[in-house]
C-alpha cells in the first residue's frame, strides 16, 4: 500500500533530513543511461540539473540498501544568499508510480549527498522484478518562499539495465479483481480488502491512465454501511502512468459507527483533468460489496 510505503520511508529518512512536499512533475524531461548492470561500480553519473543556481548529478545505484533499492544524488545549492529545497515531485518504476520522501534543504554555497529510496514491497506484489526504467521529476526551489519561481524543474529517466532493456508494466488480472471502470480515460481495478495494521479498514487498487493528460482520482459522499464515513484517499496519475492505491479508514471511525463488519462502501468515483478539477472526464457512483 503506498501510504505504508510512504511511512516506511519517512522513519528510514528522518535522520537525514526533515520536510516533504508532494506536487506534480513536467512530462518529457532528459534521459540517463548507465552501463548494463545496476551495480554502483559500472553505473555513469547522470547529470540531471546544471544552471547558474543549482546542481542535481545521479552518482550510483545501491540495489541492495537496507531501505530499498536506492540512487545516490549529489546536490549543490550556488546560490550565495538562498537555501533551497530539493524535491522530487513525482517518480515511477517501469511506468508504475511510486513515492518517494525526498526533500533535502542546502544551505546557500554548500553540498549535499543525498540518497533516493524505493520500498519495493508494492511493486513485488503486482509482480515487478527489475527496475528497467525510473523516472524521478525533480523541483528545486526556495525552501522559505514557496511562492518564488522555481529554480529547476527536470524530468529524468535512468535507465539501470540500459534502455533497451527498459520494459513498460502490464500488470496480470487475477480472479478476484473488480473491474469498477475500463473506458477511453482509465482503467480501474479493486485490487481487494485488508484490515491495515496502521491505517485501519482498506480497499486496494490498481489504475491506469490512458489517457493523454494528467488525471486526479477521488470519492466524494463516501458511506460505509451506510454512515458516512471520509476515507484517506486521493490519487494522481500521470499520462500513460499507473498507480497502485488505496482507500482506508482508521478504527477510531468503525468504532465510532459501531461498525465490525464491513457490508456495504458506496461513493460518487470522479475522474478529472489533474489542472482542471471542475470538469470531470468520469462521475459515476459506485457500490462495493466486500
Amino acid at each position: 500500500m503506498k501510504r505504508f510505503t510512504a511511512l516506511f520511508l519517512a522513519l528510514a529518512m528522518v535522520f537525514s533530513f526533515i520536510g516533504c512536499v508532494a506536487e506534480n512533475g513536467p512530462e518529457g524531461g532528459i534521459q540517463g543511461t548507465p552501463s548494463n548492470t545496476a551495480s554502483d561500480t559500472d553505473f555513469e553519473e547522470v547529470v540531471v540539473v546544471d544552471n547558474s543556481e543549482c546542481v542535481i548529478k545521479i552518482t550510483g545505484i545501491d540495489p541492495d540498501n537496507m531501505w530499498g533499492y536506492t540512487l545516490k544524488a549529489e546536490l549543490e545549492n550556488k546560490s550565495s544568499d538562498t537555501t533551497y529545497m530539493f524535491t522530487i515531485d513525482r517518480a515511477a518504476v517501469n511506468g508504475v508510480e511510486i513515492e518517494t520522501l525526498f526533500a533535502p534543504e542546502v544551505a546557500p554555497g554548500k553540498k549535499a549527498n543525498e540518497e533516493i529510496s524505493f520500498s519495493t514491497s508494492d511493486l513485488e506484489e503486482q509482480g515487478i522484478g527489475e527496475f528497467t526504467d525510473i523516472m524521478l521529476s525533480f523541483r528545486v526551489y526556495d525552501s522559505v518562499d514557496w511562492l518564488a519561481e522555481d529554480v529547476a524543474k527536470e524530468v529524468i529517466h535512468i535507465y539501470p539495465l540500459g534502455e533497451d532493456k527498459a520494459q513498460k508494466f502490464v500488470r496480470e488480472s487475477k480472479p478476484t479483481d473488480v473491474v469498477l471502470m475500463d473506458n477511453e480515460y482509465a482503467t480501474v481495478i479493486v485490487t481487494g480488502y485488508e484490515n491495515d495494521p496502521v491505517f485501519g479498514y482498506t480497499v486496494n487498487f490498481f489504475y491506469v491512465n490512458k489517457s493523454d493528460i494528467d488525471l486526479m482520482f477521488s470519492a466524494d459522499e463516501v458511506s460505509v454501511n451506510g454512515y458516512m464515513m471520509d476515507p484517506f484517499y486521493a490519487e494522481s496519475v500521470a499520462t500513460g502512468n499507473s498507480s497502485i492505491s488505496s482507500m482506508s479508514w482508521a478504527e477510531s471511525a468503525f468504532e465510532e459507527n459501531n461498525i465490525s463488519e464491513v457490508e456495504e462502501i458506496e461513493f460518487l468515483f470522479r475522474i478529472y483533468d489533474e489542472m482542471d478539477w471542475e470538469n470531470d472526464l468520469v462521475k459515476e457512483r459506485i457500490t462495493l460489496k466486500p
